[in-house]
């Protein structure tokens, strides 16, 4: 196996990283599918990209497929725990998007629309990046190979 896959999927967190990946995991897999499917709720690319427009990230249609794939897809990577640095960055990238576009103005506090859950998103995401996916998970089983 290369060095550099093997280098991206080293873990060193035991059972901590995949404690804290598998629920985040699910929780941004429902948050992407309600942007790209209209789950739980959601309003679908179509509505998501006329919001994301309406704010100002245009195409908007582009941002709702491009935040979307990221949390569902970066959620399902963090679920199996599978390429778990690359997919963290994603989420984190979206995260800091989030927070600077939409939520800053309102405060921390979720009950105002602020940005304490994509805060904590972020910082999961980004301790996944430095800890990697933990002793369950694809990347161990990759990182030994």
């Amino acid at each position: 196996m290369s060095t550099f896959i093997q280098k991206i999927t080293q873990t060193t967190s035991g059972l901590a990283g995949t404690v804290l990946r598998i629920p985040v995991g699910l929780i941004l897999m429902a948050h992407g599918s309600q942007k790209l499917f209209g789950m739980f709720g959601g309003y679908g690319l179509e509505g998501t990209g006329q919001w994301m427009a309406s704010i100002g990230l245009n195409p908007g249609y582009l941002m709702a497929l491009l935040s979307g794939s990221s949390e569902f897809f970066g959620g399902l990577a963090l679920l199996l725990g599978l390429l778990i640095r690359p997919a963290s960055a994603v989420v984190a990238f979206t995260m800091l998007v989030a927070i600077f576009s939409v939520h800053i103005s309102n405060g921390l506090f979720m009950a105002n629309n602020g940005y304490e859950y994509a805060l904590t998103l972020l910082v999961v995401a980004v301790s996944l990046m430095i800890s990697g996916a933990g002793s369950y998970s694809v990347d161990k089983i990759l990182s030994k190979q």
